[in-house]
């Protein structure tokens, strides 16, 4: 069983700036490409970005490009997704997930993810 926790979210103004955390369980880390995806009210889940398993290649949903990051520490078992220039339609909840099959690509269904977190919630007001 692989274990997701993310933290980090909070009510924030527009042009504000959040680092959201996500930390895995267990020692097999490094094994998980991970993702970020969040669903607003009314919306279905959405990926937001992606990272592969040694942090090397990212990829990011167009409209995040340019003000979200994501990167890992595989020695702390954690992955971030730095958002900055926050936007009302930013306000979502934001959930950590784990895709354990070797894939040569970052995979944005969320089908393709085996383990989630519970989500943590980001709201950006205007």
């Amino acid at each position: 069983q692989v274990q997701l926790v993310e933290s980090g979210g909070g009510l924030v103004q527009t042009g504000s700036s959040l680092r959201l955390s996500c930390a895995a369980s267990g020692r097999t880390f490094s094994s998980y490409a991970m993702g970020w995806f969040r669903q607003a009210p009314g919306k279905e889940r959405e990926f937001v970005a992606g990272i592969s398993r040694g942090g090397s290649n990212t990829y990011y949903t167009d409209s995040v490009k340019g003000r979200f990051a994501i990167s890992r520490d595989n020695a702390k078992n954690t992955v971030y997704l730095q958002m900055n220039s926050l936007k009302p339609e930013d306000t979502a909840v934001y959930y950590c997930a784990a895709d354990q099959q070797r894939a040569w690509v970052i995979r944005t269904t969320s089908d393709s993810y085996d383990y989630w977190g519970q989500g943590t919630q980001v709201t950006v007001s205007s």
